[in-house]
């Protein structure tokens, strides 16, 4: 069994869903694993992973709309506010969602449906540098 493992930095620029799904297939092409499984882990409390539509952007607009009401940006409800007052709703965002998601690999693939693309989801108001690891393991070709 073959391991690979790859870091990703994705310059966010603020509270959206950023598509990271090419530079995921492109680890994945990299390590040569022609079946397998990739897992991608966001490294970060105040940003979350998902898997989702990837055809209709008014899907992704329809979530931070959700999001934003689900867990509003209120300095009267969270204690936590060192880091700002949309620190603590970014931190319960991150927690309803995911910090990690696991693709099959499949004939050197990302066994993904034809709708489904992966996003980092970045839960803060300003943007930053985030980090995703890329861990594939597998048969190699």
């Amino acid at each position: 069994m073959k391991h690979h493992q790859t870091a990703l930095k994705i310059k966010t620029t603020g509270k959206s869903l950023h598509k990271i799904t090419n530079q995921v297939e492109q680890a994945v092409a990299k390590s040569a694993v022609n079946m397998g499984l990739c897992t991608i882990f966001v490294r970060h409390t105040s940003a979350s992973l998902l898997i989702q539509e990837n055809a209709d952007p008014d899907v992704l607009i329809d979530l931070e709309n959700f999001f934003s009401q689900l867990v509003p940006e209120d300095a009267t409800r969270y204690i936590h506010r060192s880091e700002g007052l949309d620190d603590m709703p970014a931190h319960i965002r991150s927690a309803l969602t995911h910090t990690s998601e696991h693709i099959p690999i499949s004939a050197g693939q990302l066994v993904l449906g034809i709708w489904q693309g992966i996003y980092l989801w970045e839960h803060r108001q300003r943007g930053s540098y985030r980090e995703i690891m890329v861990h594939i393991s597998g048969e190699a070709n």
